[in-house]
């Protein structure tokens, strides 16, 4: 076995290790994968327990969370429940009209395993409703906390007093009947460089919708097995997401027996093909539960529009700005050759590969990778521009720009001159543009996870925070195992970046 499994299987191992310690991470996508509790599947709250509480309150990407503490044998909670649920269908769930606002869940006081939790929120009846950040529930609630940053909700036994209640605490006229698809965060995304961290949240759902896409389309085949391999490497060593970083290495660890590269040539060779997508399902690229089932930064204002598309962009351009000199060509070819096999909108990889044709020279630099990716990025939107404008089918929202706008990066612009290929009336400052590129897909992207704890892995560690004394308490063996990771992640970026560099160049297209 080379040393490249071996590294990946330590880091496997220790990354199983930290998650023992800290407990599991989940994002939860919908209900119907409710952990206790014996829920309907059609339920929208997310059942929590005291296993999976404070991690799944720390991993959502929802501004603030409600948690209802009840009983399933008290008759008033199974009363309250439609009501309860009618207000988390608006906010919880792949269909949500308000996603990512607010997280709606609940935990069963009645269980055993819940009742340290539901003592650490002095649960003085039922049902009871706190309200607050995400991350401060970790910190349990009393009576006698006058600072504390949760609040009782006291007016909430209907969904529409609840409801009212919400509006007034987030300045909403959110109703009952809404049903219309909007994106809360119009006006952000091109003035506030920040609103870039919540796309973290659907790069991880991106990576997971191309990975169902591939194997509900039986995309893996002799002639495409190969730059799926290279592209699962790309992600192991630069995904910015430590979920998915590690989900990648497991497929690719498993891929050779799973496919192996004589399995086309068996008479059998469908009936394998059925066994192994079956058994790659199982995998979760990014984590058992991503995606969620809806965007954050990429949600559109209409359903049709933005969405995956947009979510591979941030992926592409976050990976080409995380690689090193050596690695550029190699990124290069694993983009364009993944795109070219597995992107199912035809037109699209056809625009795509010509883009990737029309490069001459290997890439050295990583610099000019990233600028490449960009300029082809501007390329794409100044094509779909005229499209969509004859048609009328771009999202009348978000219509398509050449980017960065002036707002976006000053810096980037000239005040005059001739136009550059990165736009067809803009004179760029390419090496401003390249530290936007840097600082917006690079440490911006990712800054809701550093704040959250969430990154692990490859240079940063995972905090959890003592509620009585607010200081950065880490396990001693969640330590070593985070130290063992960071190394093994090291080692094998490190490993695979020298076989990169010792590789002969050579460019995507024949």
């Amino acid at each position: 076995m080379s040393l490249v499994h071996w590294i990946l299987i330590l880091n496997l191992w220790i990354l199983k290790a930290t998650s023992l310690q800290a407990g599991s991470r989940v994002v939860l996508r919908e209900i119907g994968h409710n952990i206790v509790g014996g829920s309907d599947p059609k339920d929208y709250a997310v059942e929590l327990n005291a296993t999976n509480f404070d991690a799944v309150l720390k991993d959502t990407p929802a501004t603030y969370a409600i948690v209802e503490f009840f009983a399933h044998w008290c008759p008033a909670c199974r009363n309250y429940k439609h009501h309860y649920e009618n207000v988390a269908k608006l906010f919880n769930g792949p269909n949500a009209v308000h996603p990512g606002i607010v997280l709606m869940t609940r935990v069963d006081c009645a269980l055993k395993i819940n009742s340290k939790l539901c003592d650490k929120f002095s649960v003085s009846h039922y049902p009871m409703l706190f309200w607050g950040p995400p991350t401060k529930f970790s910190a349990g609630w009393s009576s006698n906390q006058a600072k504390s940053k949760l609040h009782v909700i006291d007016d909430g036994r209907t969904a529409e007093r609840l409801l009212n209640w919400i509006n007034k605490q987030i300045g909403s006229s959110y109703g009952l009947e809404d049903e219309k698809f909007e994106n809360e965060h119009l006006s952000s995304n091109i003035s506030d460089p920040g609103q870039i961290a919540r796309a973290v949240y659907d790069v991880e759902e991106a990576t997971a919708t191309a990975f169902d896409i591939i194997l509900e389309h039986k995309m893996i085949k002799s002639e495409t097995r190969a730059p799926l391999i290279k592209f699962l490497q790309l992600l192991v060593a630069h995904h910015p997401s430590r979920r998915c970083r590690k989900g990648s290495a497991e497929v690719l660890v498993n891929f050779d027996d799973l496919c192996p590269l004589d399995m086309w040539s068996s008479d059998k060779h469908d009936v394998d093909t059925s066994n192994m997508i079956g058994v790659l399902r199982n995998f979760h690229i990014c984590g058992k539960d991503v995606p969620r089932g809806y965007w954050m930064f990429c949600r559109g204002s209409k359903k049709d529009t933005r969405g995956f598309s947009c979510g591979l962009w941030v992926l592409m351009h976050s990976l080409s700005v995380r690689i090193e000199d050596g690695e550029s060509q190699t990124a290069f070819t694993s983009i364009c050759d993944f795109i070219h096999n597995f992107f199912i909108c035809q037109e699209c990889r056809q625009h795509f590969y010509e883009m990737c044709s029309s490069v001459k020279s290997p890439f050295t630099k990583a610099r000019d990778f990233a600028l490449w990716l960009w300029s082809a990025h501007n390329e794409v939107n100044e094509r779909l521009m005229k499209e969509e404008a004859s048609l009328k089918t771009g999202d009348p929202k978000f219509p398509k720009i050449i980017w960065p706008p002036k707002q976006l990066c000053p810096s980037c612009h000239h005040s005059q001159g001739p136009k550059d290929k990165g736009g067809s009336q803009i004179n760029w400052k390419r090496d401003e543009v390249f530290k936007f590129l840097i600082s917006y897909y690079g440490n911006t992207l990712v800054s809701l996870y550093k704040e959250k704890g969430l990154l692990g892995g490859d240079g940063t560690t995972v905090i959890l925070e003592d509620s009585s004394t607010n200081a950065v308490v880490v396990p001693v063996g969640a330590a070593l195992a985070i130290a063992l990771a960071s190394c093994a992640f090291g080692a094998l970026a490190c490993y695979w970046r020298s076989q990169q560099k010792n590789r002969k160049p050579r460019r995507s297209w024949s």
